[in-house]
């Protein structure tokens, strides 16, 4: 569905923070004065829009622009350097571009940028694009008579490399017809209607924040969109709009659970439906959010690729504790390099089948060879590896391309990065192979001292032995490196093929 769907009165979107929010009469009309715009700009269907913003009730009005006139979407990371968002609104071939002028460098980018024919600025003007709301106020409110349905295509975050454009083929179907493929899932699995206020406290332009929230409109809810994301924050807007859905990656979850007490003080009673996902979840991490908010934690395991999806409700979980589910969409697969599928308990490349292959890497044939199975083109892998148990449920270890082989012997940093997630002195930590002589690699852990904390050799003995206490000692650090920060998306994804070339 689409906002028209929806009593024009009804709260659409609200910031968190400002307050300031839009229905769904107003995303309506807005959302088709730009579709016009766009058109009468020359933009067809299977053309993209590129979207440089901050998180901002905007955001979809562009996104629901470009999925009611048949193109791609194309939301670009904000944080990245001017020459990376360069290189991804050219790589789109976006013919047209939207910013936010409340961005905090817009002159770096702006100069990077490649020539796209059809510029928009809002929120102030910006030299070189056109005012977006004369833009809209010179459109016509009324919906056009053919509303083809688009897409979003977002790009990879670029953990291991460069970004990767994510193209899923257009369907033939109108805007009023479809929804994107996460829309019947959050019904079935989670309850979304027209009573679900969900916050988000992600940055619009990754996947799950806005794919998410598309859906929340589909079916007529209230999105809760935070500015960006504080620990107290989050816990104080769900008291205060009463939100009953959100969604949550665990590196959050580690911030809220290190808050002190009174600071923990909110009434959370309307909250029926924790989300989470984009990392693994550390087993400690878990439990003691279950502890905490009781068993209305619902993960699930997907990727921006859509290839696949697996979920595991509180209850199951902790019957199975570390397991991301059983598949809803597609069938797992685990297989070996060779592509032989593996039995239950035994470590390799998890693999979705579809009926069709979802995706491929815009302008790239390799690339999207290389996440194909060799003998099946339709299943598909991100490159995690994991392993099926007797009764289906998968178990994530880590992404192939962060495996340790020290000595010969697999090790997946991802178990002593869940054993030292709550440890008081860490604030957060990231453990990489180093090469070494004699071992090839050895393990090492990068750490971000807790405030108070004091880095150096005594610390460093205590977080070894820590690990030591509660895993093999081979799978434990041989050393500890002390440093300011360490790189992660504003999601909280770590991007550890940065921190690894810092070593390597």
């Amino acid at each position: 569905m689409y906002p028209g769907a929806h009593p024009a009165d009804r709260t659409a979107l609200v910031m968190a923070g400002s307050g300031r929010s839009t229905t769904y009469g107003e995303l309506e009309e807005r959302s088709t004065r730009l579709a016009h715009f766009l058109r009468e700009s020359g933009l067809r269907r299977g053309d993209t829009v590129a979207l440089l913003t901050d998180n901002s009730i905007h955001a979809y009005e562009v996104y629901w622009a470009a999925v009611r006139s048949g193109l791609y979407l194309t939301a670009v990371n904000r944080h990245l350097a001017a020459a990376e968002v360069a290189y991804i609104v050219s790589d789109s071939k976006a013919k047209a571009l939207v910013v936010s002028a409340e961005l905090d460098e817009p002159a770096e980018w702006l100069d990077a940028l490649p020539d796209v024919g059809t510029r928009l600025a809002y929120g102030g003007a910006v030299d070189g694009f056109g005012d977006y709301e004369s833009a809209l106020a010179a459109s016509s409110p009324v919906p056009p008579a053919r509303q083809p349905r688009g897409a979003d295509m977002l790009y990879s975050s670029g953990t291991t490399g460069r970004p990767k454009g994510i193209r899923a083929p257009l369907r033939d179907v109108d805007v009023s017809e479809g929804d994107n493929h996460l829309t019947p899932l959050t019904r079935s699995l989670y309850g979304f209607g027209p009573d679900t206020v969900y916050l988000s406290p992600a940055p619009f332009y990754h996947a799950a924040p806005l794919r998410f929230g598309a859906s929340v409109h589909a079916v007529g809810g209230t999105l809760v969109m935070m500015e960006h994301f504080d620990p107290e924050n989050a816990l104080r807007a769900i008291e205060r709009h009463r939100v009953t859905h959100s969604q949550w990656v665990p590196t959050m979850f580690v911030r809220m659970l290190k808050l002190p007490e009174s600071a923990r003080r909110h009434d959370l009673s309307s909250h029926r439906v924790a989300i989470h996902a984009a990392a693994p979840c550390p087993v400690d991490v878990k439990r003691a959010m279950i502890d905490w908010w009781g068993p209305i934690l619902h993960e699930y395991y997907a990727a921006t690729e859509g290839i696949g999806m697996t979920v595991i409700d509180s209850g199951t979980w902790l019957d199975k504790p570390g397991s991301v589910g059983r598949a809803v969409l597609g069938v797992v697969h685990v297989c070996a390099d060779d592509g032989a599928e593996l039995p239950p308990g035994e470590v390799g490349t998890v693999y979705f089948e579809r009926d069709e292959r979802p995706f491929e890497y815009h302008g790239d044939p390799d690339e999207t060879r290389s996440a194909q199975h060799p003998l099946h083109p339709n299943w598909t892998t991100t490159g995690d590896l994991g392993y099926l148990d007797e009764d289906g449920f998968l178990h994530l270890t880590d992404r192939k391309a962060f495996m340790i082989i020290s000595g010969g012997v697999n090790i997946y940093p991802q178990e002593p990065e869940n054993v030292l997630a709550l440890h008081p002195s860490i604030a957060d930590v990231a453990v990489i192979g180093v090469p070494d002589e004699e071992m090839g690699e050895a393990v090492r852990a990068v750490v971000q001292p807790a405030p108070g904390a004091e880095p150096g050799p005594e610390l460093e003995r205590e977080l070894i032995e820590h690990v030591r206490s509660r895993l093999a000692h081979y799978k434990a650090p041989r050393a500890v490196d002390f440093v300011d920060s360490l790189p992660r998306t504003p999601t909280g994804k770590l991007v550890k093929g940065e921190l690894m070339r810092r070593y390597r």
